[in-house]
């Protein structure tokens, strides 16, 4: 079920809007992620995390320079690991079902 409602943007905002196909799934996807990061912070919180905006701030602009650091080479030899260890579980799993006829 839907409910057509009406909403005011900045004019940036409304701007981005434009360019979606379909900007109520677009504007629905968005509020959907928030809504996920406001129960997660809700759960950690109820855990005993102390969740402070500052800290989430703080958290973001680590999290932005660790992303910086991640060179092409990086990528390039992270996927390579990867492809070895899906072929590893592959490799296991056929095992593992092998053993079990």
């Amino acid at each position: 079920m839907t409910k057509k409602i009406t909403i005011s943007l900045p004019d940036d905002l409304a701007e981005r809007l434009t360019q979606e196909p379909n900007a109520s799934a677009y504007v629905a996807e968005s509020l959907r992620r928030r809504v996920a990061g406001e129960r997660t912070r809700e759960i950690l919180r109820s855990v005993g995390f102390k969740l402070t905006d500052e800290g989430l701030a703080r958290a973001q602009v680590e999290m932005d320079q660790l992303e910086a650091s991640i060179t092409p080479e990086l990528r390039i030899e992270a996927a390579r690991l990867q492809g070895e260890v899906l072929a590893a579980r592959d490799k296991f799993r056929a095992a593992r079902a092998k053993a079990r006829r």
